[in-house]
Order: C-alpha cells, then sequence, then structure tokens
C-alpha cells in the first residue's frame, strides 16, 4: 500500500496560497516532509487526514479515494496533530480506553489486551495511572502516540513532534517512531532537519506550498559531495562574506562563525571542504543552489 498524492492545490480565503500543484508518492515505511513554518506541511497533513478539501488535486491510499471515501480512511488512519490536549484529570489507562471503544475495539477482554500492549509499546505502562496533567510533554506526545496507533493503522500522520522536547524525551520518541514504520505508510512532517536525518528512507523538502526536492536522504547528502564549503569567519567578516559567496548556513563555534558555501569548486584557499549533511541539502534547496532538477525527474517517475 502506498499513498498517492497528484496535483494537490489549495488556497484559503485570504488569498494565501498554501498548496501548489502537489505530487508525492510515500511507501511503506518513514517519509519525511520537512519545511519551515508556513510552507504548506499542516494544510497538506490536514487534508490527507480528511479534516480539510483541497481546490484540486486527488489523494489515494492504496485502492482507497481519500477524498470521497472518508470514512474508510479514518478505519485505517492513525494521526498526531501539531497541536492536542486532553482533560489533566484523566488516567492514561481510562482515556486510551475510551479512545479504544471510539475505535470500535468493544469486546472487553480485546480491549484490555490492546490498551495494555499499546501503553508498553510507548513506555507509559508504569504510569498507566497517573493523571495527564502529571505527565511531560514527551510523555503526553507518546500518550498521542498510543492513541493514533489504536487500530492497528495503515497510515499514520505525525505533525511536529518533536518540537518542545528535551533531548532524552526526543531520543525516546524517535526509537518509538522508527518502531511503528515498518508496517504502515508514516508520513512526518517537521521543520528539525535531524529527525528526517535520522528517521526517514525517503523525504521531500516544501516551501511556500511547493515541493523543491523529493529524494533519499543519504543520496541527496551524496550529491552534493564536493560542493559544501567550510571556513570559520568573525562577525565583522561574515557580511562581505555573504555579498560574495552563496552562503548556505551559519553557525557558531567557540566564539566564531562557522560559515557552510554552496560552490561547485574551492570558493578560496581559506575554505576546506566538508562531508555533508542533510542541513546542508536542505539550506542549498532553501536558497535554490540545488534540487530543480532532480524534483522534476522525480515527478515524472511518480506519475
Amino acid at each position: 500500500m502506498e499513498l498517492r498524492i497528484r496535483d494537490v492545490s489549495k488556497t484559503y480565503s485570504n488569498g494565501v496560497q498554501a498548496l501548489k500543484d502537489v505530487t508525492l508518492t510515500i511507501p511503506v515505511g518513514m517519509y519525511g516532509l520537512l519545511g519551515p513554518n508556513g510552507a504548506g506541511k499542516s494544510t497538506l497533513m490536514r487534508i490527507i487526514a480528511t479534516l480539510q478539501e483541497p481546490d484540486e488535486g486527488s489523494v489515494r491510499l492504496g485502492d482507497i479515494d481519500v477524498l470521497r471515501e472518508k470514512d474508510q480512511v479514518r478505519r485505517t488512519l492513525g494521526y498526531l496533530p501539531q497541536s492536542f490536549d486532553f482533560h489533566p484529570k484523566a488516567r492514561a489507562e481510562r482515556l486510551l480506553e475510551h479512545f479504544a471503544v471510539l475505535k470500535g475495539i468493544t469486546e472487553q477482554e480485546t480491549r484490555r489486551e490492546v490498551v495494555e500492549s499499546l501503553l508498553r509499546q510507548t513506555n507509559l505502562y508504569p504510569v498507566r495511572k497517573q493523571k495527564l496533567g502529571t505527565f511531560s510533554g514527551g510523555m503526553r506526545q507518546r500518550f498521542g502516540v498510543a492513541v493514533a496507533l489504536l487500530g492497528n493503522p495503515k497510515l499514520i500522520i505525525v505533525d511536529e513532534p518533536t518540537a518542545g522536547l528535551d533531548p532524552a524525551e526526543r531520543v525516546r520518541f524517535l526509537n518509538l517512531l522508527s518502531e511503528i514504520g515498518e508496517n504502515s505508510v508514516v508520513l512526518l512532517s517537521t521543520h528539525i532537519v535531524e529527525d528526517v536525518e535520522e528517521l526517514c528512507s525517503r523525504m521531500a523538502i516544501i516551501d511556500r506550498g511547493e515541493i523543491l526536492l523529493e529524494a533519499e536522504p543519504l543520496r541527496a547528502m551524496d550529491e552534493m559531495r564536493g560542493r559544501i564549503w567550510r571556513r570559520a569567519v568573525s562577525r565583522e567578516e561574515l557580511p562581505a562574506l555573504e555579498a560574495e559567496l552563496p552562503v548556505i548556513s551559519t553557525k557558531l563555534l567557540a566564539g566564531r562563525t562557522l560559515v557552510h558555501v554552496y560552490a561547485e569548486s574551492s570558493p578560496g584557499a581559506a575554505f576546506e571542504p566538508v562531508e555533508p549533511e542533510l542541513e546542508d541539502v536542505y539550506f542549498s534547496v532553501m536558497a535554490g543552489h540545488h534540487g530543480r532538477r532532480r524534483v522534476e525527474a522525480g515527478a515524472e517517475a511518480a506519475s
């Protein structure tokens, strides 16, 4: 089963075009949708989750027409939105049982087994009697995943799941996502490059409603080898360097600014070549230095 998105567009009443002819083919496994805030990620997620209608285009999950057969989609959909909340006085086990009933798991013994299994899978079983208001941010996210996994969904949508998590909770959460991506289509929407680099075998970069690149992260990094150059500069040197060269990113290191430049050959004796990371791919694409040709080839292959 795969998710096929074809020529999906959406313009809001205020004139903002959130999506422009988005075409993607998403196979079983973890798939990353990477882009800045406001890029159109959440709009696409809501359309796939049957919560919003596009102006035009089609979405199919296997043989299911997502836009016309919403009930069928919802029976096999797990959705963890960017913002959600649960009653703080509800206890985790009881509330998960309630959602299981809503999902159609009405036989008591079966429901008990499903709830226990999901609480163990999300490492929440030891705190199953606690009120959700006492949970940390990461624990609430893991409980959201437990709700999303009810009914063994074939399509799982996870929108900005690690924003605001501390490093330890982020690692636990990413490990959980990697486990559930083995038998389902899992669409991970995020602006955090590291989440995609660590989890996803395929990805797309979206900005202003358009897909700029669709690729395998490892191959995208490999294709940039020899084109990323690094140099440490002072803060005073940076403006002149940015005016002269295609700087794609800067970061502070030991009080100096570490500059990454995209160039087909060495931009100067002071620069050294570096092995590209997915962050370099992302910033190069966003700056318009890399990827357009490969997007068009990928779109042809997917159609």
